[in-house]
């Protein structure tokens, strides 16, 4: 675990110089399934943003969080695509006791191996603290070695099976339906066949056995404070308004 700090103690990727001496290291740690609304660790910020060279999959299969062994749920993994995107968020943590959270929730339970990857903050401010350059990030990856692996199918077999599993965490509805809703809300432009097309099929299938979408979400996750950067104070500019006739109305940016 220790190694996993070792590479963010950098301090160009420090945003702020008086945490840099903070005896406790800090590093970031990128979520793209069910850590961008239930984390469930302590965080001192979060950034919407995305990696590269990755596509998102339901080909993990889970028995602890979102399934049973009876009946395994599916969740995303990560799968190595030269022109991929994926889009999730970054969360800011100090200390070890996160990184010992998901070691055990990803790792033990999940099946997951610890990477690295460079994340791209999705939007900055001057007043954010972080630049628009990658910066490095921990990534919990399932790879095929796992025996949790369920691999590659048809996405109508997938959202029978997203619809018939349920585990400790809640159905697997919740989980697929609550990260296409950040999707939507987060990065609105962004473009996620995979998971929209499950989305319409799961809908359809709960239809079908007269399922009450209701009744599968569970509770509603504590909201998260994201770094959204859209309350910036800019300065007034008339660089627009100089460019309209003298007699049109000018609305300006003040």
């Amino acid at each position: 675990m220790e190694d996993a700090f070792n590479i963010f103690r950098d301090d160009d990727y420090d945003s702020d110089s008086s945490e840099s001496s903070n005896t406790e290291p800090t590093c970031y740690v990128f979520g793209y399934g069910s850590l961008v609304w239930r984390p469930g660790f302590s965080f001192t910020e979060c950034i919407t943003g995305y990696i590269r060279g990755y596509k998102r999959r339901f080909w993990q299969g889970n028995t602890t969080h979102r399934g049973t062994y009876e009946k395994p749920g599916r969740v995303v993994t990560l799968v190595e695509d030269e022109n991929g995107i994926v889009w999730g968020c970054a969360y800011k943590v100090t200390g070890e006791l996160a990184l010992k959270y998901l070691e055990q929730r990803e790792c033990k339970l999940g099946g997951y191996d610890v990477k690295y990857i460079k994340f791209f903050p999705g939007k900055t401010s001057e007043f954010s603290g972080i630049s628009g350059e990658a910066f490095p990030a921990i990534i919990y990856i399932a790879t095929p070695d796992n025996s949790y692996w369920m691999g590659e199918d048809s996405l109508e077999n997938i959202a029978k099976q997203i619809c018939s599993a349920s585990g400790p965490s809640g159905h697997n509805v919740e989980y697929l339906l609550r990260l296409a809703l950040f999707m939507r809300e987060e990065v609105p432009h962004a473009d996620d066949d995979h998971l929209f097309t499950l989305e319409k099929l799961v809908k359809e299938e709960l239809i079908k056995r007269k399922i009450c979408l209701y009744s599968v979400m569970g509770q509603q996750p504590q909201m998260i404070e994201r770094d959204y950067h859209e309350n910036i104070r800019r300065p007034v500019t008339f660089a627009h308004s100089s460019k309209i006739a003298e007699k049109k109305l000018r609305c300006l940016n003040i």
